[in-house]
């Protein structure tokens, strides 16, 4: 029956993730995942590479090359075991099967190598990953608006994702982030992001670390008052993040979001938060008051 509903959810999002893998992004990572495959099948070519093969087949995968193959699917279900969304999956199959084709070019002839490592980057310098561009209750603060918008109302609590373009990791958790703010957003209870990666002042100031080394990135911290009562990952005393797992269910059990939103709701309905929408920005742009019984709009991000 599992199996069955995942056909049938499948087939159903099946135009959108159609229209999501036709992106530059992912056709580029697609053509360079599969390059080594194609150089070692394509007829007329293949014939006139190198082989350890003992019947001089040049066109089929040699012992070593089989056993770089295995290892790397190894490789990558032991990492994808983590992974909770359809990009990370993807993402950790892309990256590692690039690894792959460049111990194997070089192992099949250096120039061959050389080139492959070239494309490789070329593709980073050229084309970046896409944004999140569904529907999302998030308002998108800058280095100038970030403590007026934190302090403005003491009753209204923050949950603030500081994030950067280029991090993966972001990108994953974005997806997640934007549905937690559809669940739970109201009056009381704000979800918010700053690019640190953008606003270097930021990180520095609220000690979120831009280095890939620290692993901080992405940092979700609880604001009260514009004072940080909590944040995810912590950070140790030498200035690393604690192994943490940002999924739906360690979200929402860490901050504690359902009660939050409950005395949120109260807190709406008792006292009246005045001047704040039920509904922050969609995207980057404030959602007027009477369309809160509007679906969310996707947003419009640069990319």
């Amino acid at each position: 029956m599992g199996l069955i509903t995942g056909v049938f959810t499948f087939f159903y999002h099946l135009p959108q993730i159609y229209k999501w893998l036709l992106k530059p992004y992912y056709v580029a990572s697609f053509l360079m995942t599969v390059a080594f495959l194609v150089v070692r099948k394509t007829p007329g070519l293949c014939e006139h590479l190198a082989t350890q093969r003992e019947d001089g087949n040049s066109c089929d995968f040699d012992w070593r090359e089989l056993e770089i193959l295995m290892f790397l699917s190894a490789i990558v279900m032991m990492k994808n075991r983590r992974a909770f969304t359809l990009e990370q999956h993807i993402g950790n199959l892309f990256l590692f099967s690039k690894v792959a084709n460049v111990i194997l070019f070089f192992r099949l002839d250096v120039r061959l190598g050389i080139l492959y490592v070239t494309l490789c980057v070329a593709f980073v310098m050229t084309c970046k990953p896409p944004l999140y561009m569904g529907p999302e209750y998030i308002k998108y603060f800058s280095d100038k608006t970030i403590d007026e918008e934190l302090q403005k109302d003491s009753r209204v609590t923050w949950i603030v994702e500081f994030y950067a373009n280029w991090s993966s990791d972001c990108q994953s958790f974005a997806p997640i982030f934007a549905d937690l703010s559809l669940k739970y957003n109201c009056a009381g209870l704000r979800f918010g992001k700053v690019d640190v990666g953008r606003y270097g002042e930021i990180s520095q100031r609220y000690r979120v670390s831009t280095s890939p080394l620290a692993k901080q990135l992405p940092s979700v911290m609880l604001f009260k008052g514009g004072q940080e009562i909590m944040r995810r990952p912590m950070v140790d005393n030498k200035g690393r993040a604690v192994s943490w797992t940002f999924n739906e269910e360690n979200m929402i059990r860490e901050f504690n979001l359902n009660e939050l939103f409950q005395k949120s709701k109260k807190l709406n309905k008792g006292c009246g938060i005045k001047g704040e929408d039920t509904h922050p920005e969609v995207g980057s742009n404030e959602l007027n008051p009477d369309d809160d019984t509007k679906e969310p709009k996707e947003s419009k991000k640069d990319q």
